[in-house]
């Protein structure tokens, strides 16, 4: 069909809409079959070419729940985000997409066939649906309403260029809108690219020259978390004779800026991020994602006594913050960062000043923790590494010396070097000016 054969939709709102990505005109759009389609329109569209757009299938659990079965929340934060800085553009969400086509109810029946072992085309097929049922005519006539001669999309997704063509929509180019994948979407990501051609819907793998995109995939090996605790990753940046910060404890930055968007990428693959009051302390760190579109990972910070700061930056909003702490901490300080909303949560002490970090783990999988990095401070690595509590190491090494300074890894009680700790399935990366070594530490206290 071509779009000049396509029934017009009737305008029936146009509003203003400021949102975190920018400020927006909002129109509305009701169509025949009823469905009301949402345009948010950037800037002057001129004479509608070349206008950068995003075709968005409404995506209740990503977009409004945020899920991380999916994609789609990041994609559309990212697509807003592109739109918004070029100053001219439009994204249309489209109702009536969901599930790609199969509707709320078929989706949530799809996801229950996923965690039987169907994967996200064998659940649409096996409930009769197509594996992608969508129809892009109503969008398409939202489009021209909009003005829009010819599109620059923003898609990983050949079946929507060739839906929206056919509908008479003009595609100047496709711009692939990779993200950073979640443990916990990865497969999902994974059957879109191998048996629904999508384009590098998880971004590139590990080379030298860094895409914006990382698949961190193989520095994680094979995530396996147990019933009682998740799957522990240590990652932490070190120069080539052990030091992470200097003897006046400067430690920005002893990684290039390739390795820090891989950390990012870490972050975005895992349930939560770990570090101790030291760590906020000494670089008062965010902890978010912010260097690879991806969502930002549950704060967990390791404070005995509440020593945080009431202005540190994991108090912030941008993501969630659960404190662990023990009775030796003040209660009133307990209660007030619960009334703004942090989770604070006691364990047992761990003699002289810390936590328990087996009662850490086991509180954390409970609530529902499968994948968690521990990024540090030095203090709180090597009490994972002589607790045997980790299953994976990931160190990235700068090609820089500084001789005395603070040490990554403290003393593991190690007599011998048959006794030290050694790395398994292990992985080896190039990334900027740096290396990256990763493996598994088989012979953790892991029960």
């Amino acid at each position: 069909m071509e779009s000049g054969d396509l029934e017009p939709p009737r305008e029936v709102a146009r509003f203003l809409l400021p949102t975190s990505e920018g400020e927006f005109e909002g129109r509305a759009f009701e169509s025949r079959s009823g469905a009301v389609h949402l345009a948010l329109v950037k800037g002057d569209l001129g004479d509608g070419h070349g206008v950068l757009g995003r075709v968005h299938s409404e995506c209740v659990t990503g977009d409004a729940l945020g899920s991380l079965r999916c994609d789609c929340g990041v994609q559309l934060q990212t697509a807003l985000r592109a739109i918004s800085a070029e100053r001219r553009g439009v994204l249309l969400y489209a109702i009536g997409h969901e599930g790609r086509g199969i509707g709320l109810v078929n989706k949530l029946r799809a996801y229950a066939l996923q965690e039987q072992g169907l994967d996200t085309l064998e659940a649409n097929v096996h409930l009769g649906f197509a594996p992608d049922a969508r129809d892009y005519d109503e969008t398409a006539a939202c489009l021209v309403a909009l003005g829009v001669r010819s599109l620059r999309l923003l898609t990983n997704n050949p079946h929507k260029v060739d839906g929206l063509r056919a509908a008479g929509i003009v595609i100047d180019d496709v711009l692939p809108l990779s993200t950073s994948a979640h443990v916990r979407n990865l497969t999902y990501l994974r059957t879109k690219e191998l048996r629904m051609n999508h384009t590098s819907p998880a971004g590139e793998v590990l080379t030298a020259d860094v895409p914006r995109v990382l698949d961190v995939s193989a520095l994680l090996g094979r995530v396996t978390p147990t019933q009682l605790r998740p799957y522990v990753v240590l990652k932490y940046a070190q120069t080539l004779d052990g030091r992470i910060a200097t003897s006046t404890g400067d430690s920005k930055w002893i990684s290039s800026d390739a390795e820090r968007e891989a950390s990012h990428a870490l972050r975005a693959a895992c349930d939560a991020v770990l570090v101790g009051v030291g760590t906020v302390l000494a670089d008062d760190p965010q902890l978010t994602v912010r260097l690879v579109p991806g969502a930002s990972p549950l704060r967990v910070v390791l404070d005995s006594t509440l020593r945080l700061p009431p202005n540190s930056h994991v108090l912030g909003d941008a993501a969630s913050t659960l404190i662990v702490t023990t009775e030796r901490s003040d209660r009133a300080r307990r209660e007030e960062l619960q009334t703004q909303g942090v989770a604070v949560h006691l364990v047992a002490a761990d003699p002289p000043w810390g936590v328990d970090l087996e009662a850490t783990l086991e509180l954390l999988r409970e609530i529902g923790v499968r994948l968690l990095l521990v990024e540090g401070g030095g203090a709180v690595i090597t009490s994972f590494l002589r607790g045997r509590l980790a299953n994976r190491l990931i160190v990235g090494v700068a090609p820089t010396i500084l001789g005395s300074g603070t040490e990554a890894v403290g003393d593991l009680d190690t007599a011998r070097v048959a006794d030290g700790l050694r790395l398994g399935a292990r992985a080896v990366h190039t990334i900027g000016d740096d290396v990256l070594v990763a493996g598994s530490l088989a012979n953790g206290n892991l029960a």
